[in-house]
């Protein structure tokens, strides 16, 4: 866990500084369905999405303008790190995609990361209700605001659920990129049982540590249409998005 204690110090050094990435609507708040969110991206956004894009992008599409220079740490953004994301996409089936990811997610720890974990946040509550607050404060470059709420778990309520207030607008992206690889990884990996519960109505996602999840083909995201007025990679004809097919 070295690395990810130093990684949760730099991204709390670089947030004293007023590098937090935040939103830039007048509101305070991310912009209705339907119209982009605008960001103000901080220097710690920026290096932490430049690191994580980095590593994406080498799953990446080839199809590249060959005059296109290589961006810096420092020069990602959201817009961008959603750009790398559809081209890790193209080409690829669903189960495809959603190993990209888990490699990427892998190569950015130490070796010995998954099993450090284990040890100290074994499946509890304290432990699902820890990383629930750790992730508002120390993720705020990835899935940007986001609140505590409390959740029910096996029939017990506590403060292990994170609501995300907006994330992509493309189903797709949303489940082979974002839910099932994450579910994944901190359910089999890091052996902390994980669910994701995007909200297509509203565009919102709610994480909830300590609670296993469903098989893909009963999880109801898996179902979903592909948002036409929003994606631009949509297919209306299709009653399930075709990304979500294997």
């Amino acid at each position: 866990m070295a690395s990810f204690a130093s990684l949760q110090a730099v991204n709390l050094t670089l947030r004293r500084r007023g590098t937090r990435c935040g939103i830039a609507e007048p509101s305070g708040e991310p912009a209705p369905v339907g119209q982009k969110t605008r960001y103000d991206d901080g220097l710690a956004a920026r290096v932490f999405m430049g690191l994580f894009a980095r590593k994406m992008d080498k799953f990446g599409s080839k199809k590249k303008n060959k005059e296109t220079k290589e961006k810096g740490f420092w020069e990602y953004d959201y817009e961008s790190f959603v750009e790398v994301s559809k081209r890790v996409m193209q080409g690829r089936s669903r189960l495809q995609q959603q190993e990209a990811v888990r490699e990427v997610l892998l190569s950015m720890l130490p070796p010995g990361a998954p099993q450090q974990f284990r040890k100290l946040f074994p499946p509890t509550k304290w432990a699902a209700e820890f990383n629930a607050a750790l992730t508002v404060p120390f993720f705020h470059w990835l899935v940007g605001p986001s609140q505590v709420i409390e959740v029910e778990v096996n029939g017990v309520k506590q403060r292990s659920g994170v609501r995300i207030k907006k994330c992509s607008g493309c189903v797709g992206m949303c489940v082979n990129m974002c839910k099932i690889p994450t579910q994944d990884f901190f359910t089999n990996e890091f052996g902390l049982p994980l669910t994701m519960n995007p909200n297509f109505e509203d565009m919102s996602c709610e994480m909830i540590y300590g609670q296993a999840p469903p098989a893909f083909e009963d999880d109801p995201a898996t179902k979903q249409p592909c948002l036409a007025d929003i994606c631009s990679m949509s297919s209306p004809s299709s009653p399930i998005c075709p990304k979500l097919e294997a």
